[in-house]
């Protein structure tokens, strides 16, 4: 009886037990109920205060103002994503594109320099400075009939030398050149003209440039030539952002392999002279006009932009007197026949 009475008070005292746990429960649960419910009310209440906000400020002349000027520079912006830096791949296979391109438009481009033999065109070349090719063609044929060989410039009389490349200009500096670099081919290289880069850029009046033309057109040596030309067309192509003739040879000369450097010089050279000019290019006549990223820079209209072409693509000469085969053009006018 004792043990009967025993489990039925453990079992009462384990029911009042089980009833205060479960009470105690029942009113954490409630108390934090309540937290949670003005939480949510509080949530729903600012998305609601915040969306009739919007829709009551899009009703006023400031609020229609902003929306216009995201709108308009909505644009901007996303240009301004799409403009991101071109990877060096790609600008690669740009710039072999524009060669390629190029060397459709121009499949007769060549030096623009009339020549017979390496010491013509280093002469020819070195008076080419500060005058058009042109006009160094009208000098040098009665040039070279009296001074054929370095030996014969050498021993030039001055004044008669330079009254007769007085037509070229600064006709005393490059009459100094001509008898200097004459004396020191004759001297110091047997009479011939050197083969070497190293060894041209000693010669009096011979820098890089003059230098490349003669290696890369007289002796078939790979070289790129920075004239005005290619050093205004390599930053507008976006080949290179310097200023720097030596420079510009080596950051272009990277992007192509050397076999292609002397053409891609004479190519570059006749874009620029025919079409993509310095003040006003003809970008509405450009054969390149989707690859160029400075498209725009010049007369878009193509019937305006042909009015812009020079030599053979506007109908007339060339600069040489005598072009080599495949010319399209006229041969340039003899000296005092223009």
């Amino acid at each position: 009886m004792v043990a009967k009475a025993t489990a039925r008070s453990a079992a009462k005292a384990a029911t009042r037990t089980a009833a205060r746990t479960a009470s105690k429960a029942t009113a954490e649960s409630a108390a934090k109920a309540p937290a949670k419910t003005a939480k949510a009310a509080a949530k729903r209440t600012a998305k609601t205060a915040a969306k009739r906000t919007a829709k009551t400020a899009a009703t006023k002349p400031a609020a229609k103002a902003a929306a216009k000027t995201a709108a308009k520079s909505a644009p901007a912006k996303a240009g301004a994503a799409a403009a991101k830096p071109e990877s060096r791949t790609a600008l690669v296979r740009r710039a072999r594109r524009i060669n390629r391109e190029l060397a459709e438009a121009y499949p007769y481009a060549h030096p623009e320099l009339d020549f017979e033999n390496p010491f013509q065109l280093l002469i020819a070349t070195v008076l080419s400075a500060q005058t058009t090719d042109l006009r160094v063609n009208q000098t040098t044929p009665a040039l070279f009939a009296k001074y054929p060989t370095p030996e014969a410039m050498a021993a030039a009389d001055p004044e008669e030398l330079e009254q007769l490349l007085r037509p070229t200009g600064f006709f005393r500096a490059k009459a100094k050149s001509c008898l200097g670099l004459s004396a020191a081919i004759r001297d110091r290289f047997g009479g011939e003209v050197p083969n070497r880069l190293e060894d041209l850029v000693t010669l009096p009046g011979v820098g890089r440039k003059t230098a490349n033309v003669v290696l890369g057109n007289a002796f078939g040596v790979p070289g790129i030539t920075v004239d005005t030309h290619f050093g205004r067309l390599a930053r507008r192509f976006g080949w290179t952002t310097s200023e720097d003739a030596v420079k510009i040879e080596q950051e272009v000369g990277s992007l192509f392999p050397e076999s292609e450097w002397t053409m891609l010089s004479h190519r570059l050279i006749f874009h620029g002279r025919r079409v993509c000019h310095s003040r006003k290019p003809a970008c509405g006549a450009c054969p390149i006009a989707p690859l160029c990223p400075s498209y725009g820079e010049g007369e878009t209209d193509p019937a305006k932009a042909a009015k812009l072409l020079k030599y053979e693509l506007s109908g007339g000469a060339g600069q040489r007197l005598k072009p080599p085969p495949g010319f399209p053009g006229k041969p340039a006018p003899a000296l005092g026949a223009e």
